[in-house]
């Protein structure tokens, strides 16, 4: 199978969008991503995957920790933003409603719940690094989640 026809088959899966945030030297970093999963209750674990050209991936890495912020229906402009299809904007996020939480690490205000990490472990894999966060808080917002599925954004929809 040759890389556009596995993207075609992906694209089929709906996915959650988050905006994954850290820190390098003295700006914050950011960068969409849509494979983000809970890995372990018990420790509390979730992954995320990284591309390994990504400048926020470095920062990730030397940081140690990262904020995963799963974005609201409304926010399709900040997932935009962070996939670099729409300009990159403030490196100190003074355009991106967002409060510090305890690791010091954005929140995107507005988000439907988030998620605190410390790099855990780190998995080479392909073009992306699989990486482990023990998750050392987090919390709940309101409203309906952004949704990627068939290369586009959607909101839920009742069954």
């Amino acid at each position: 199978m040759d890389e556009d026809d596995l993207r075609d088959v992906l694209a089929r899966l709906p996915a959650g969008v988050v905006l994954v945030s850290t820190r390098a030297a003295n700006a914050f970093r950011g960068m969409t991503a849509t494979s983000f999963s809970a890995v372990s209750l018990q420790p509390p674990l979730v992954l995320v995957c990284l591309d390994r050209l990504a400048a926020a991936r470095d920062a990730v890495l030397e940081q140690g920790s990262f904020t995963a912020s799963l974005l609201s229906r409304s926010q399709q402009f900040l997932a935009d933003r962070f996939a670099g299809r729409a300009p990159t904007g403030d490196p100190d996020w003074r355009d991106v409603a967002h409060r510090l939480g305890a690791n010091g690490l954005p929140i995107v205000e507005g988000c439907v719940a988030w998620v605190e990490c410390r790099v855990d472990t780190v998995h080479e894999a392909g073009d992306h690094d699989i990486v482990v966060g023990a998750v050392t808080g987090g919390g709940r917002g309101q409203g309906e989640p952004l949704i990627h599925w068939e290369r586009d954004y959607w909101g839920l929809a009742p069954t």
